[in-house]
């Protein structure tokens, strides 16, 4: 997909890929900023703005406390804005308030309200409560999900393996169970996915179960760079197992061992699939102009429409039922409730499980194992944001949870004019007992500014120029 292209598929899709993007990041910018602005009001600090996106106001009011609620027409971030401080930022603070052309110095009262004038330990508790809260609404939103719908399980089991693959290279088999990777337990396949993308091309130790019994395998997956369908290119490692998740239609099937078989020979497909049941044997798969090899080992069990046999009322299958091949060995997906503590333990695990494996990514680019060019901006979150609606309500949840983790964690970063930056000014305030001279700290927030903003300009420069070329 070219950039004309997605242009048009957002201008014909504008309220699933413009209007969920805007709500999930006002919401997310909303639950950042009311982390600074709750925890700066128990302070006893007080707060002159609230506001959702920048540039001029849309629509607002004025709270009793003298707080500007407001909406502004840039909606891509926000800010609160503290008594004392001169702008949004925190940069600098005013020793006084201008009344008409003079500046009067700030009443005892006024003081006890500013925020630089408060504890060291109340700034950076009111400055590390953005990112807080965005960590703890992730928690709530996964708990939530996992204790009223389930968290999305689908076994670490190889439903099939890839030809040529480093899969296939190291002797992976059909239906074998990954225990762990490099001592890492692994529950779900996902984890195994996970893994094999931060690991790009280094060998890893997998414990797989395979039989009943327990063998190691010491693999290096593949790297390769891979365009997703609005043409935003990524690189990850591929070790070459098919996901439990996955069924063939027959009707692409175009090899069986060593026999080609055309479009028009489908009858003739089913029937030698269903003698093969049981059996370990390879498949060629059209896959639009290319195709793939597989080792595959369907059962029985877990093919009774390819049979052709009729359910427990009496149903024959349909058609298209009979068309399809399931080569796992369990089922691909399911969705696994937990109590309330188990929920949020395992909330706080996926959680943890994102920050980690986002702070590798980044170390990647930093050292060059992995391109920088994978940095996103506006455009692929957008894409993305709608995309996850189209799949429905559990997917468009967990692209919440990632994007607040991912909104929490940047901000912890120990770059000037981020939460982070404040933190290390503190930190060292702390340990010296007295601020960082002011100028020594603008010209550190004028450094931070730029840096953010080239960043800012590079990961969008990257959308377009990928879409373009």
């Amino acid at each position: 997909m070219n950039f004309f292209e997605l242009v048009q598929l957002l201008g014909n899709n504008i309220w699933i890929y413009g209007v969920v993007f805007i709500v999930i990041l006002s919401t997310l910018v909303f639950v950042h900023e009311w982390g600074h602005y709750i925890v700066a009001k128990l302070c006893g600090v007080k707060v002159e703005v609230f506001s959702i996106g920048f540039g001029k106001e849309i629509a607002g009011f004025e709270d009793k406390h003298g707080t500007r609620w407001k909406f502004a027409l840039i909606p891509l971030g926000g800010y609160v804005k503290l008594f004392g401080d001169i702008d949004p930022a925190s940069v600098k603070h005013m020793e006084g308030v201008k009344e008409g052309e003079k500046i009067r110095p700030l009443t005892k009262a006024e003081r006890g309200v500013a925020f630089f004038a408060k504890p060291v330990w109340q700034r950076a508790a009111i400055v590390i409560a953005g990112p807080a809260i965005n960590y703890i609404f992730a928690i709530l939103i996964l708990a939530g999900l996992f204790f009223f719908n389930g968290q999305p399980v689908t076994p670490a089991t190889a439903a099939a393996v890839i030809g040529g693959s480093s899969a296939d290279e190291y002797g992976f088999q059909p239906h074998d169970k990954v225990i762990s990777i490099d001592g890492k337990v692994m529950t779900r396949f996902e984890d195994i996915r996970r893994e094999m993308m931060i690991a790009l091309d280094q060998e890893k130790h997998f414990v797989v179960e395979r039989d009943g019994k327990i063998i190691d395998i010491y693999a290096k997956p593949q790297k390769v760079e891979e365009q997703d369908r609005f043409g935003f290119r990524h690189s990850r490692g591929l070790l070459g197992l098919i996901s439990p998740r996955h069924a063939i239609d027959i009707k692409n099937v175009r090899k069986i061992g060593n026999r080609a078989y055309g479009e028009e020979d489908v009858d003739k497909i089913r029937s030698e699939l269903m003698r093969r049941l049981g059996t370990t044997f390879t498949i060629e798969i059209a896959r639009g102009s290319n195709s793939d090899v597989l080792t595959i080992k369907p059962l029985k069990e877990f093919n009774d429409k390819l049979l052709g046999k009729a359910d427990a009322e009496g149903n024959e299958p349909a058609i298209e039922d009979r068309n399809l091949l399931f080569i796992a060995d369990s089922k691909g997906n399911v969705f696994v409730k937990y109590g309330l503590h188990t929920a949020f333990f395992k909330a706080i695990q996926e959680s943890w499980i994102v920050t980690k494996s986002t702070v590798e990514a980044l170390w990647q680019m930093v050292v060059g194992t992995r391109s920088a060019t994978e940095l996103g901006g506006v455009i692929r979150i957008g894409a993305l944001a709608g995309d996850m609606a189209k799949q429905g309500f559990v997917a468009l949840i967990l692209f919440t949870a990632l994007l607040s983790i991912n909104l929490g964690l940047i901000n912890l970063f120990p770059i000037p004019m981020l939460d982070g930056g404040h933190l290390l000014f503190y930190a060292v305030e702390a340990v010296l007992g007295r601020p960082i001279p002011d100028q020594i700290q603008e010209y550190a927030f004028r450094f931070g500014l730029v840096f953010l903003v080239g960043i800012m300009v590079f990961a969008n420069l990257n959308d377009i120029i990928q879409l373009i070329l």
